[in-house]
């Protein structure tokens, strides 16, 4: 039974789109603008069910809430977007907003004093996304568009949300519902703990597949790869399994990753009195893999390229070191 809260999402990436699969799986419309994106976006909004509005206007007169669920780079303008459709419209009850991106406490919380300079009737949820998209269990690939059996929670590999702020989803009619299947954990009624708790959680697993590529690689170049392998198979079998996973599932993610780092590198010098060279560094080798001609052109659900950690090492030496011989 389709529910009275509408739900806006921005964007329709592959976290956006497994979110708006989990929501209308539960009886709750889902709605977006792609107005301005590529046609793989387009459709994929469209495979989901999702109803595509041509402005924000829209999006933010027919959703009361809205999730905010782009790459990091782009969270305080998708925040200004909303911002600028509720400036100067008629009066209307508060719209529910949750930032659900990967950024530092410090850029939350600039995102939220700007809404509140802006006095727009927003009300500021931040968050932060842990896992993969949801998906239903029934469906045989990620990519399909297969729904579950039933609606019901165990149907659904879900990622878990929490949340901080002052504000709650419980407020809102059926709000409480939706913050349920969304998987939603208040952990703190401070804005910035959440995507504080998402810095800290990414530089454990973004950062050790970044240390992973780097080291596979000149690996690679050095003729030890398969010594490595050997080695670690040996005596840190679960390190091995971990980069055998998330080195080629990073490939068309690593352009998002390159500003994650550098969030994460906000956090440990403004929250945690740390340098920013580690995580720096770590931003440098996912930009030299988004910048990689082969290995640039993968898409999520559509790859060719790099699908193994082998083959990550041996195309990122190739191009390294083509790289160095022009410089010589």
């Amino acid at each position: 039974m389709s529910k009275s809260l509408k739900v806006g999402i921005l964007s329709m990436g592959e976290m956006g789109v497994g979110i708006a699969k989990l929501l209308i799986a539960h009886g709750f419309p889902v709605a977006t603008n792609c107005q301005g994106r590529s046609q793989d976006t387009i459709d994929r909004a469209r495979e989901a069910n999702v109803e595509l509005l041509s402005s924000d206007l829209e999006l933010v007169n027919q959703c009361q809430l809205i999730l905010s669920v782009v790459p990091p780079r782009d969270a305080e303008a998708t925040a200004q977007r909303v911002i600028d459709a509720l400036s100067g419209g008629p009066k209307r009850e508060d719209l529910y907003y949750a930032d659900l991106n990967a950024v530092a406490p410090s850029t939350c919380r600039g995102i939220a004093t700007t809404i509140e300079k802006a006095r727009v009737p927003i009300r500021f949820i931040d968050g932060c996304i842990i896992g993969g998209p949801p998906r239903s269990k029934d469906a045989p690939d990620p990519g399909t568009n297969q729904t579950a059996s039933d609606d019901s929670h165990a149907s659904w590999k879900r990622p878990r949300i929490p949340v901080s702020g002052p504000d709650s989803l419980a407020d809102l009619p059926d709000g409480a519902e939706v913050a349920d299947v969304l998987n939603f954990r208040v952990i703190s009624p401070s804005i910035g703990a959440a995507s504080g708790l998402k810095m800290c959680f990414a530089a454990m697993t973004k950062g050790f597949t970044a240390i992973a590529t780097q080291t596979f690689t000149t690996a690679r170049s050095l003729g030890v790869a398969d010594e490595l392998h050997t080695e670690m198979a040996e005596l840190i079998p679960r390190q091995l399994q971990i980069a055998e996973g998330s080195v080629p599932s990073m490939v068309p993610k690593a352009y998002r990753w390159v500003r994650e780092m550098e969030e994460i590198a906000k956090t440990m010098e403004e929250d945690g009195g740390w340098t920013r060279g580690l995580f720096d560094g770590a931003a440098g080798i996912y930009r030299e893999v988004a910048s990689d001609l082969t290995l640039k052109e993968e898409k999520p659900g559509k790859r060719k390229r790099g699908t193994t950690i082998e083959e990550v090492a041996t195309i990122m030496s190739e191009g390294l070191q083509k790289k160095k011989k022009k410089t010589v």
